[in-house]
């Protein structure tokens, strides 16, 4: 069984005449952490969105957990979690209410349900919050409850999309344990992120420019390919060329 659990070729999304993702090809492996980085206009969301079903390739070709990017989106959205920065659950709801409700519509039965329900509260630490409303937690909170609920159905890739936006550093920084303990267990995390410092973080990371992947390897030898100190050099080299923008 092969460990890669996201496979591109070439993949293309055109609107009109404007190439907003140009010919990418990469390869991530279960248990990856994988850093996908790109300036405002670089092409990241659209491609993200092909990648979750969302969207369709113009030409090229890809996979996520088996399933074809251009004929399975429905089914790529079933095997998959997601969580943005805009905060998707009812703060009018309970969190144990969040977590019954995204259950079932990821296809969960009662007893799984309320098994993961329990397991992911316990390891929040948010057992004595399940009657809680969400609209009453703190960001920090609502972010992690938000990542718990992504990871409900045990999925076997997780996109996070500016997860930790607007949050302060000690928050970010219990997010991404989190994050590690997904991934050891063998769960693929596909991340975006304005911080460069949590580039640091990921296994690989992908810079993309002008709809291109410019950059792919892990953060230390990319500061080594560019004589750089840090991701935010790497990235500033790069993003310096950029022809467009939002």
């Amino acid at each position: 069984m092969s460990d890669i659990v996201i496979s591109v070729r070439d993949l293309t999304k055109r609107f009109g005449d404007f190439t907003a993702v140009d010919r990418i090809s990469f390869d991530v492996h279960r248990g990856e952490i994988f850093g996908f980085l790109g300036a405002n206009g670089a092409g990241k969301t659209t491609a993200m969105r092909m990648l979750c079903g969302l969207s369709y390739p113009t030409s090229g070709s890809g996979s996520v957990a088996g399933y074809d990017v251009r004929t399975e989106g429905e089914k790529i959205k079933r095997h998959i979690g997601y969580m943005s920065q805009r905060f998707s659950l009812y703060n009018d709801l309970t969190v144990g209410e969040n977590m019954r409700l995204f259950a079932g519509i990821y296809g969960l039965g009662a007893k799984q349900t309320e098994e993961r329900t329990v397991e992911l509260l316990d390891r929040l630490n948010f057992s004595s919050e399940r009657n809680t409303l969400v609209g009453s937690l703190p960001l920090g909170w609502k972010q992690k409850l938000s990542f718990a609920i992504a990871t409900i159905h045990r999925p076997e890739v997780v996109f996070l999309d500016e997860p930790t936006g607007g949050v302060d550093p000690v928050t970010r920084r219990q997010f991404w344990e989190l994050i590690y303990e997904a991934a050891e267990a063998g769960t693929t995390i596909f991340v975006t992120t304005h911080y460069m410092d949590e580039a640091e973080y990921c296994s690989r990371v992908s810079i993309m420019v002008d709809g291109e992947v410019r950059a792919l390897d892990t953060p230390a030898r990319l500061k080594q390919q560019f004589s750089a100190e840090s991701m935010d050099e790497v990235f500033s080299t790069l993003a310096r060329g950029a022809q467009r923008g939002e």
